[in-house]
């Protein structure tokens, strides 16, 4: 980005852009495209995303210890690769993403557990063409958090799809990267204009908190008011026995 980003930035804001839309009451993780052929960096699509998958680790055993949803996305193309499309003519080095490589197989780093859900894609979208958005609505999810790469693609592609299916999205700063720098601060800069929120994993982090803190304090609440009915069920009960006695 040029140096006058935070300038652009004001003058996005005067214009009625660049709020933040927050977060719900249901988060789930989406990590997108940590798959081999983009984890590692020997591959024409690779890079060195090893930060980003340590923080999408740490978020990780924060919503499964929460028992929160968890999605990944992965890119593979049947032999022959008829379902690729006009994406790998654009894109040849797609070529490296066949059903059944490693290349298709998530980094183990973050490897998903049998009970995750990790969806085939073909195109930029964690959306376009799977049940994505099925599986997070049949569980009441409100809010995405998204990691992943790369930034100027898929997690871009899946921002904007993820705020046009009415997902609360937030993209982890410090849990994307691009092969690149450059693509990638102006693609987290749009997000931000548009269509997410770009946030510090820390942020993350407190969102998850709080919301654990408010759900123990409902759990109890609850249960403090089932021992209050069960109580007075009881007194009711012993005196109608001594009054029928």
């Amino acid at each position: 980005m040029a140096d006058n980003t935070e300038e652009t930035a004001e003058d996005y804001r005067r214009k009625g852009l660049m709020s933040r839309s927050g977060y719900g009451e249901k988060p789930a993780l989406l990590i997108v495209d940590f798959n081999y052929g983009f984890t590692d960096p020997s591959t024409p699509l690779g890079g060195d995303f090893s930060n980003e998958i340590a923080v999408t680790a740490d978020l990780l055993d924060k919503f499964r210890s929460a028992g929160l949803p968890v999605v990944y996305t992965t890119i593979g193309y049947e032999p022959g690769f008829a379902d690729a499309g006009v994406f790998i003519k654009k894109v040849p080095s797609l070529s490296i993403l066949e059903i059944g490589s490693k290349m298709v197989e998530i980094d183990g780093r973050i490897g998903p557990r049998p009970d995750e859900y990790v969806a085939l894609k073909k195109y930029a979208s964690a959306f376009f063409g799977t049940d994505v958005d099925a599986y997070l609505k049949a569980r009441g999810v409100d809010t995405i958090i998204m990691t992943g790469c790369t930034t100027s693609g898929c997690i871009r592609a899946s921002a904007v799809d993820s705020m046009q299916y009415g997902y609360l999205t937030v993209v982890v700063r410090e849990g994307v990267g691009d092969r690149a720098q450059g693509p990638h601060d102006a693609n987290l800069f749009d997000i931000e204009a548009k269509y997410g929120d770009v946030v510090s994993v820390r942020e993350v982090m407190a969102y998850l908190n709080s919301l654990a803190a408010k759900n123990e304090t409902g759990a109890r609440v609850s249960e403090e008011f089932s021992d209050w009915w069960r109580q007075n069920n009881d007194q009711d009960s012993d005196q109608n026995a001594k009054a029928s006695g």
